[in-house]
């Protein structure tokens, strides 16, 4: 395969996720260019490395689409809670218009595990909910009691404070 094809095939699979506005699954992204999952994986990862802003999430590949030109403010949230109550927390966040971009924990021999997981939405909690219960995976902070980090995203500092209190009065633990 030539370079010109290579790159010819990368410009298609930036053209299709940038004009989703839903992440795209590695074979549908394979079906567009008539390759294989795999061939899309390494094309992903060349993208990358050239700096392309190509996100994986636990529903597909996506480009994070521009706010408005608004910087929503990061935070990371250090919280605990038992495996049932995920679900709550991930839908209080995004209830309250936080993005949760990752869950991170810290493990006694690898170190920092990170998941990405772009979250915005009551469906993408949903989605992500349906894909743990069915894949049978552990959540990462089984590995740690359920002591977790999660990176997020609010339009502002008021927004945040509130999605904070909704998480403490349904018993998730949330410390600064």
């Amino acid at each position: 395969m030539s370079g010109k094809d290579r790159n010819e095939r990368q410009q298609r699979l930036l053209a299709a996720l940038r004009g989703s506005e839903e992440p795209m699954t590695g074979a549908q992204l394979a079906a567009i260019c008539g390759v294989t999952r795999q061939v899309v994986v390494h094309d992903i990862a060349l993208l990358r490395a050239a700096g392309e802003p190509v996100l994986s999430t636990p529903r597909g590949y996506w480009l994070r689409p521009d706010r408005e030109g608004r910087s929503p403010e990061q935070h990371v949230l250090s919280v605990c809670h038992p495996p049932e109550l995920t679900e709550t927390e991930l839908l209080l966040l995004v209830d309250h218009g936080v993005h949760v971009v990752d869950v991170q924990v810290e493990h006694p021999i690898y170190g920092d595990l990170r998941g990405n997981l772009h979250l915005s939405s009551r469906r993408d909690v949903q989605l992500f909910m349906e894909r743990v219960r069915s894949s049978g995976a552990a959540l990462l902070s089984s590995l740690t009691d359920g002591f977790h980090l999660h990176t997020v995203e609010a339009p502002d500092a008021a927004r945040m404070a509130e999605a904070v209190a909704a998480l403490k009065a349904h018993g998730i633990q949330v410390f600064s």
